[in-house]
Formats: C-alpha cells, sequence, structure tokens
C-alpha cells in the first residue's frame, strides 16, 4: 500500500495529528508525489510556522494557491508531469472575502467588516476561524481546479475544532440568543440589557463601549445572511463526510503521539469522517534483530578493532540507545496497528538530517509512494 492507492478516487486529503510529527512534512510530500504522478495539485496549510514555504523554496504563502516553478522542481530530480500549489490560509482574510461573497451589496459588506464586533468574532466566537479555513477549502474544492487538495491541520486537540467547527457556528447562528438579537421588537435586546445592566454599564464606563449597541448593529447588519452562513457550513461538513475526502493520520513512533492516534483515530470514526490510514514518520529500526548484525561481543571487538577501545565504547553506547529507541518504536507501533486492525500504516524511518528543503521532501517521499517490497527494501538499506 502507498499514497497513489490510499488516495484513489479522492479530492481532499486532510493530514491530520498532534505537533512535531511531521504533518506539515507529509502533506508537502504528498502534494509533491501526486503532482509528479501528473495531477494538479494545491496543498493548504494553517501551520503558523510557515515552514511549508521554506520546504517548497517560496518566499512566503498567500491566501490564493501560488504554483511552486516546475524548474525548482526539475532541478531536484524529481520529474512533475502534473502542477503543484502551496498556499497558507488566513482566517481574517478568509472571513472578509466570505463577507463580501455573501453580503448584498459592497456597502454593507464594507459596514459589517468595519464593525468592532466583527473585528473581534474570531476570538469572540469558538471555531470561527477554523469555520473560515476549511470554508475557503470548501470553495477550492467546488471550483474545481485542482485534482487533490491537501490540507496540513493544526495539532490534533485543535484539529478536531477543526471538524467540529461548521456544527458550532452553525449552532451559534441558529440559536436563541441570535434570534434575540434579531427580533424585529427589541424586547430580547432589552431583557439582555436588563440582565446584565450593571456589568455593561462597567463595560461602557471603562472602555467607551456600548456593547448591546455594537452587538444590536452588528446582527442588524448580519440580517439574513445568517441563513446563507448556515447553509455553507452544512455543506462544509457534507465535504469533510463526503466518500471523496480521505483523512490521514500523521505520527511519530513515541508514546504520546501514538496515544493521540488512537483518540483521533475513534473520533474520526466516532463522527464518520472517511479514513484512509496512517503515517508514521521517524520510525526507529533495529539493528540489532537483523541476522546479518554481529552478536553483541563480537560488535564490541570489531569496533574497538576498527576505532579504538574509547571511541568503540561510544558508539557501541550509541548502537545500544539506538535499539532501546526501536524496541520502544515497535511496541508502540502494534498497539497501533491493534487498535486500527487491517488499515494501512506506513512507515518512514528515522533520517539523519531534519528535512527543511525539496531534497528532504524527495527522501521521504521514495517511502511514501513505494510500493510494500520497494519500501522493504528501502528500510533494509537504511539500517544495513
Amino acid at each position: 500500500m502507498n499514497i497513489p492507492e490510499l488516495l484513489d478516487g479522492k479530492r481532499v486529503c486532510v493530514c491530520a495529528g498532534s505537533g512535531g510529527v511531521g504533518k506539515t512534512t507529509t502533506s508537502a510530500v504528498i502534494a509533491l508525489g501526486m503532482a509528479a504522478l501528473g495531477a494538479r495539485v494545491a496543498v493548504v496549510t494553517i501551520d503558523p510556522a510557515r515552514r511549508l514555504a521554506n520546504a517548497l523554496g517560496l518566499a512566503e504563502l498567500e491566501n490564493e494557491p501560488r504554483r511552486v516553478a516546475p524548474e525548482r522542481l526539475a532541478a531536484n530530480g524529481l520529474e512533475v508531469t502534473g502542477e503543484l500549489w502551496a498556499m497558507m490560509l488566513d482566517p481574517k482574510q478568509t472571513f472578509d472575502e466570505l463577507i463580501d461573497r455573501l453580503a448584498p451589496s459592497p456597502a454593507r459588506a464594507e459596514e459589517i467588516k468595519q464593525n468592532r464586533v466583527f473585528r473581534e468574532l474570531s476570538t469572540a466566537v469558538a471555531g470561527s476561524q477554523e469555520f473560515t479555513a476549511i470554508s475557503k477549502l470548501y470553495e477550492l474544492a467546488e471550483e474545481g481546479d485542482f485534482d487533490l487538495l491537501v490540507l496540513d491541520t493544526p495539532p490534533s486537540r485543535n484539529a478536531l475544532d477543526f471538524l467540529e467547527a461548521p456544527r458550532r457556528l452553525n449552532s451559534f447562528l441558529e440559536g436563541r440568543a441570535l434570534r434575540a438579537f434579531l427580533r424585529p421588537t427589541g424586547i430580547g435586546l432589552r431583557a439582555i440589557g436588563l440582565g446584565a445592566g450593571p456589568l455593561l454599564g462597567g463595560l461602557r464606563r471603562l472602555t467607551g463601549i456600548d456593547l448591546v449597541a455594537e452587538l444590536t448593529t452588528f446582527f442588524g447588519l448580519l440580517g439574513d445572511m445568517t441563513g446563507d452562513f448556515s447553509d455553507r457550513a452544512r455543506r462544509v461538513e457534507a465535504l469533510l463526510h463526503s466518500d471523496s475526502t480521505a483523512f490521514l493520520l500523521v505520527t511519530s513512533a513515541q508514546s504520546e503521539p501514538i496515544d493521540e492516534a488512537i483518540w483521533f483515530r475513534r473520533t474520526l470514526e466516532g463522527g464518520g469522517f472517511p479514513f484512509a490510514g496512517v503515517v508514521i514518520n521517524r520510525f526507529h529500526h533495529d539493528q540489532n534483530g537483523q541476522p546479518e548484525a554481529p552478536a553483541d561481543g563480537d560488535l564490541q571487538r570489531v569496533l574497538a578493532d576498527a576505532l579504538g577501545t574509547d571511541l568503540a565504547a561510544r558508539v557501541h553506547g550509541n548502537f545500544e540507545d539506538f535499539h532501546v529507541l526501536a524496541q520502544r518504536d515497535a511496541a508502540n507501533v502494534e498497539r497501533l496497528r491493534a487498535e486500527l486492525g487491517s488499515e494501512p500504516v506506513l512507515l518512514v524511518p528515522h533520517l539523519d538530517d531534519d528535512v527543511h528543503d525539496l531534497a528532504g521532501l524527495l527522501r521521504v517521499h521514495r517511502y511514501l509512494f513505494a510500493s510494500d517490497a520497494e519500501r522493504a527494501r528501502l528500510i533494509a538499506e537504511s539500517v544495513a
């Protein structure tokens, strides 16, 4: 099993997992590899570290896809017959663009964007940033310009917010509190004002802001646009549950990320999201267990003859540490496999260097796009 087989017939690949496990790298490798096979691919990130731009040799990523220069890809030895595009989602800009699209007129859109409540909405309403991010993903999918969209998500606990964002925003927009603000009689507003009078009065004296007036103005401007938001939220949620979408978990073989992967796999299953498999990065393969590996005593003698006693002792100690890590990784992977059953697991070995450029992406590409037999051979060569 490899990435092309996992993503056969898919238009959206969502890479999810805990932080620091190579999720951004994996997203970029998947996009790069699928473009090499002839697809028109966009990799989309909301990772604030912006490592993806560096890996692809771009000075910066923007809120619209930018094509990675074909000559740059060719210079690194990979023939790309398709197209590779990349972008970084900007939640505020995306929300502004969404208002522009849904507002009945440019004047109404500008009034909403200038409203103080709207400017604070990304922090005032849980899930609004995530909603705007996947709303952008939805727009790209609807436009149909790309054969595949690869999404690099935040760490998995935030990715749960990502999954729940459409439902949470929809609940807010259809909730009783919002309907109170939108009542033409204003009875709901007066009730809110009476119940919270002392608090709101104190805030008004301290900040100069009449919160009820600000909220009234904002929701009045929003008006019947709430129906458009709710409809979009439902369509976004449908995209995430579609058979054309694949959720790919990315993890390392350490205990905590494996726990996160198991937890998130159960979350996906419980939510009915389409699951494709797991990529395990930085896996330590055990050299001590190889048939051609010398016995421990023989190894120490071989090292001492080649390096001298002192250096041989340090090298042997490092070898033993690696063996311990390999045993730990093997146990964690088996624990994950027991959870997954027959679902695919792709192993990428621990590499000597950090992946920070296209050359590094191509090293990972060899493992994710190889057949099972080719991957086994590559792994055997890496520990030989």
